[in-house]
């Protein structure tokens, strides 16, 4: 590939239109590859919970298995620590092929670990620790491949070009659902939940090596090869980046002005409202997977669009707009989802709303971290107990001290048993006796077990479902080539890897995990959304006053 440069540090780094694209597919294919490795298994969440956290109780099992999902994202900065500096050491290139190397491998692992009943808790933690090679290797894949595509892209086309990156998420992720759908599809739903999960882990091998084939073709980064051929390349990368103030800062406002919220809205549109809607308004995962797959397939293109647009207008704008149109519109369209995937719950909350009435002395926060509390010592944590296993939106009303509590839907009133008065067997069968009752009064209140897809309305889902994913490529479009346009080349791949991972790893990766915590916690299904629309709203404050426009610098200093 032909590189040359001009005056005012405009680069024709590529030859031909092919080369360009050579870049681009490359680079890209190897991204797409390692997001669909880490998004599988947030998309069988399910699964995994009853495979590998089967020895705890079923809410806290989905919420261990959100939280070794978000596992991997914990320590995907300290892959962007290790990686990032021997990216900037031993250049872009090489780098990305170690951390695609351990990817492939520890999914392909996961495809053959055996379950919690074959083997005890050596599965989860077997399993945990390959997602910790995951969020390692994805910490070090993103800096890599988006320093390298933008160091190759003529100025004045970084962000469309960096914007093909951008689509790799969404893309991997909807590969990821394909496969799964295809498993499900040939495989029945009862096989595909004994061990058919495992087939999509599996046939990421041929995946591996069919991407590492394809980046063994690229060249080195021309701005990298410069700077090597010239000795100007950094000689403690971590230390130049982050222990000098001048630019440790721009570290710390690209994290808190731009990348915190970029991530919360994410994962907010494209992991969180998938798990919504399976977990909370009981659509089952088939159909799920296929309404989150047409809504991506519709908004993809986004991603090329704003980082275009990016180009013309700045980077700044249309990030910042798209945290300001999430924080204002997640509640309606949360409560939209819940309207039309499943009508009849949206029905039942409000012609007869659920609540509990307790002395709030003797109510529990909702979470067990060891599988050993049945939330079955106060009247207060029965109740709650039974209505956060089934899903149900309650709100809690505050009552005197030494009050039994009751679950109050419409008309009908079920007093729970009395921990105090009944022990033993005795306390066993009064529970269940409570549970049947109040699972009686509920569906007799018109609460659904789960959602019909025959009164599905499933074009406006797909329509909530796209604008949410839109928002995702206002935000994520653009933020590849304005983290490449913050940093000086000799230290580009560890300064821009390191507030991508912590906003992306900490900030989004945790998502989930927390907002169902809040739900749980709170018995509001909408509760999540908090954390994302607080943490979206602190990004408009801070981006709006300390992130500069970038969209006009040189990269090649």
């Amino acid at each position: 590939m032909a590189s040359t440069s001009s005056a005012g540090g405009t680069h024709k780094h590529l030859a031909t239109a092919r080369d360009e694209w050579l870049v681009i597919g490359a680079s890209s294919l190897g991204t797409v590859f390692e997001w669909y490795d880490f998004y599988l298994y947030g998309l069988l969440a399910g699964n995994i919970s009853s495979q590998f956290f089967s020895g705890v109780n079923e809410v806290t099992g989905f919420i261990f298995a959100l939280a070794a999902f978000a596992a991997g994202f914990a320590v995907r900065p300290f892959g962007a620590l290790v990686f990032g500096r021997l990216g900037d050491l031993v250049g872009r290139k090489y780098t990305f092929l170690v951390t695609m190397s351990i990817m492939g491998l520890a999914t392909f692992a996961v495809g053959l670990l055996p379950s919690y009943a074959a083997v005890g808790v050596t599965a989860p933690v077997i399993l945990v620790l390959l997602r910790l090679l995951q969020g390692l290797a994805l910490g070090g894949e993103y800096g890599g491949a988006a320093t390298y595509v933008a160091e190759f892209a003529p100025a004045g086309k970084r962000g469309m070009f960096t914007s093909w990156i951008q689509t790799t998420a969404t893309l991997g992720l909807f590969a990821a659902l394909l496969v799964v759908i295809g498993a499900r599809t040939v495989v029945g739903e009862d096989a595909f939940k004994a061990w058919g999960w495992r087939i999509p882990f599996l046939i990421s091998i041929v995946l591996l090596a069919v991407s590492l084939w394809i980046r063994m073709q690229l060249a080195e980064s021309p701005i990298f090869t410069k700077m090597k051929s010239m000795g100007t390349t950094s000689k403690a990368p971590l230390t130049e980046a982050f222990g000098r103030w001048v630019n440790l800062k721009f570290v710390l406002i690209a994290l808190l002005g731009a990348v915190m919220g970029q991530a919360v809205v994410w994962y907010t549109g494209q992991f969180y409202a998938l798990f919504f809607l399976e977990r909370i308004l009981k659509v089952d995962g088939a159909t799920t997977n296929v309404l989150i797959a047409v809504a991506l397939a519709l908004a993809t293109p986004g991603f090329v669009f704003f980082g275009w647009l990016s180009d013309r207008i700045g980077r700044k704008p249309i990030i910042l707009t798209g945290c300001l149109l999430a924080m204002l519109t997640y509640f309606p369209l949360f409560q939209g989802l819940t309207r039309y995937a499943n009508p009849a719950l949206f029905a039942a909350q409000a012609a007869a709303p659920v609540s509990v009435i307790a002395y709030p002395g003797e109510c529990s926060f909702q979470f067990d971290p060891i599988g050993k509390n049945k939330f079955d010592t106060t009247s207060c944590d029965i109740a709650k107990s039974y209505l956060a296993k089934a899903g149900i939106n309650y709100q809690r009303v505050d009552a005197p001290a030494g009050t039994i509590a009751q679950i109050k839907s419409g008309e009908t009133t079920i007093t729970a048993p009395d921990p105090r008065v009944v022990s033993g067997k005795e306390r066993k069968d009064a529970i269940a006796e409570f549970q049947g009752a109040a699972k009686k009064a509920i569906a007799a209140a018109g609460y659904p077990a789960k959602a019909d897809p025959a009164t599905m309305n499933k074009p406006m889902v797909v329509l909530i479902l796209f604008i949410m994913v839109l928002y995702v490529t206002m935000v994520y479009g653009p933020i590849a080539a304005l983290l490449v346009e913050l940093f000086p080349a000799r230290i580009r791949y560890s300064a821009m890897s390191l507030p991508y991972h912590i906003g992306n790893g900490w900030f989004g990766g945790f998502l989930p995990t927390t907002a169902f915590a809040m739900v749980a916690a709170t018995g509001d299904i909408y509760y999540g959304l908090w954390y994302p629309i607080v943490v979206a709203g602190a990004t408009l404050v801070l981006g709006l006053f300390f992130l500069p426009e970038t969209f006009k610098r040189r990269i090649d200093a």
